[in-house]
Order: C-alpha cells, then structure tokens, then sequence
C-alpha cells in the first residue's frame, strides 16, 4: 500500500528540510509508510544539493530534477508518473500546505470507501494581496459557469486521492495542463476539507500576478472554448448594428442630403471595429497556438538527472 507524496520545487533549498521534519512528524500517525517523490523544477539555487543529501539519508526520498524550468504543471505530472503508492497526495514544499491535515484526509478515505479523493480549500486569503484575491474568485466564478468543471473556489492542489483516480489523471498526457480542471474533469468522488490560509513558512513565492493572470487564462482555454463563442457573438452584434447604421445613414442622405460626416465619429467607428477584429483574432491565436503545441508532440519536461530509485 503506502502513501506517495509529490512535492513540486522550485528554488525551495530553505523549504525543503522544513517540510520533511513536519510530515515526519505526523507521519506515525498515518497508518501508512510515506515515501517522497521531490521534482525540482530547473530550481537556480540549491535545491537539488538540498534533495541529493536528503536522498543519501532517506531511501524514502526520491528526486528528479528537471534541466530547466518547465512549470509547476510539467513537474506535477512527473512527480504522479513516479507515484507507486495506493494513495497519492499533492503538496507544496511552503507548508502553505498543512502537513497535520493529511492524517484527516487519510482517515475519511479509509472510513468511507465511497469516495476517491479528498481536497482541500482556503476559506480565507489573509495575507494575499487584495486585488489578487479579487481575481482569484472572479476567476473560479467565471470557469464554473463557462466549463462543466466543478472547481472549488480557493480549490489548492493539495489533496490525497486513490491509486484508480491517479491512473485515470495520467491518461491525459496533453501536453497544456491545467492540474486543479484536470482533477475535476477526471469525476470520481471528491470530499474537501476547509482550512486558514497559511504563509509560506520562508522565502517568496515565485509566482507574480502577471503569472497567476497567465495561469488564469491557460486554465480558461484549455477547458472551455467560451471565448470563442463570446467572439463570435460580439461579431454578429457589430454586423447587425453596423447593417441598422448603413439602413439609417441611406433614410437620411435621402431625406436630408449627404451632410458632412464628423470626424471623431467616423475614427471611433472605425478603431472599435478594429479593437474587436484584433480582440476576436487575438483569441483564436491563442486556440491555435494551443493546437499547434499539442500536434508538435514535445515532451512535458525533460529530466537531467534523478535518484537511482527514480523511473
């Protein structure tokens, strides 16, 4: 049986320590071995020092390490590929993540057969800057509504799923991954858990708002073409205001001549309809990029080095 847990790295050389002495210290707890499955992300400080000491120590630990920065998604992937337990469990190695819930989440599991996984939500973003959590619900509220996805809002990729729902993620091997819809658009039965924001215990995160934006986007296109369908809807309108306003500009050079048109008129006219051809244009580029990465057939990531018990 046992409990494989991935930690995605990047740049976590002071975390990483930290994090193993917590969830060991609530590992007597689990009844259940835990074995660790850490991918560095192309991390530019000492992380992998950091992993191949702990690796010596603990055979319990595993690492591969990435030879460059591919994205919290790519290393996610690689981390449940590896994954050889009947329980898998996804955290960050901040301790944003409380490493004590796990011992409840391991426990309804076991208690209720029925479900397959257990998430967990923050009820709050106490320390987050405001106009990033205004974006964040903003974000689940319009993903919900324009997808059949069921994202939980302030959904964290912390959770501890079963070995079926595990294999059934890895079948998707596309290559644009969104984590938190792909967890959701897989089914199976998922409980959450509630829990207090918790800042990272050191460092910085890594991710900006501009980063968190492009997230937001990635995870909007890759299930949901809504945004094609708003373009196309907005284009229709313009054709049929734009069908009124010649119909309207005919009746009134017949009545009334061909009076001189204003200027600022004629240029607002003409820079909103090229704002929206740009906008519409801009959209399906993005649908297209998507196709063009999917059919080049790249890998995910490309490992440059792991642990001798890795793959």
């Amino acid at each position: 049986m046992g409990i494989s847990i991935v930690i995605p790295c990047f740049n976590e050389e002071d975390s990483i320590p930290i994090f193993f002495r917590e969830v060991e210290k609530i590992s007597s707890q689990i009844d259940e071995e835990i074995d660790y499955i850490f991918v560095d992300d192309g991390s530019i400080d000492s992380t992998l020092n950091v992993l191949k000491k702990l690796n010596s120590k603990q055979k319990r630990v595993s690492y591969i390490s990435f030879s460059r920065n591919f994205g919290k998604e790519a290393a996610l992937y690689a981390g449940l590929k590896q994954a050889q337990g009947e329980y898998v469990a996804v955290m960050d190695a901040d301790l944003q993540d409380p490493p004590e819930l796990l011992i409840q989440m391991k426990s309804i599991l076991d208690n209720n057969k029925r479900i397959d996984c257990v998430g967990s939500y923050r009820v709050n973003r106490k320390g987050e800057p405001l106009i990033r959590s205004l974006f964040a619900k903003l974000f689940y509220k319009i993903i919900n509504k324009i997808s059949h996805l069921d994202v939980v809002d302030g959904a964290r990729d912390f959770r501890l799923m079963r070995r079926q729902m595990l294999d059934a993620i890895l079948e998707l091997s596309e290559y644009n991954r969104f984590s938190k819809g792909i967890f959701a658009w897989v089914g199976f039965k998922t409980e959450y858990l509630k829990y207090n924001n918790v800042e990272r215990v050191v460092g910085n995160t890594s991710w900006s708002f501009w980063s968190l934006f492009k997230y937001s986007l990635e995870g909007i296109i890759n299930f949901s073409d809504a945004p094609l369908a708003v373009s196309f809807v907005l284009g229709l309108l313009v054709c049929i205001i734009s069908f009124f306003l010649m119909f309207f500009i005919v009746i009134r050079t017949l009545i009334m001549g061909n009076p001189t048109s204003g200027w600022t008129s004629i240029m607002t006219i003409i820079l909103f309809l090229g704002g929206l051809q740009l906008l519409s244009i801009g959209i399906m580029g993005k649908y297209i990029g998507k196709i063009f990465l999917e059919t080049k057939k790249r890998p995910i990531y490309v490992v440059k080095e792991q642990s001798n018990d890795s793959f």
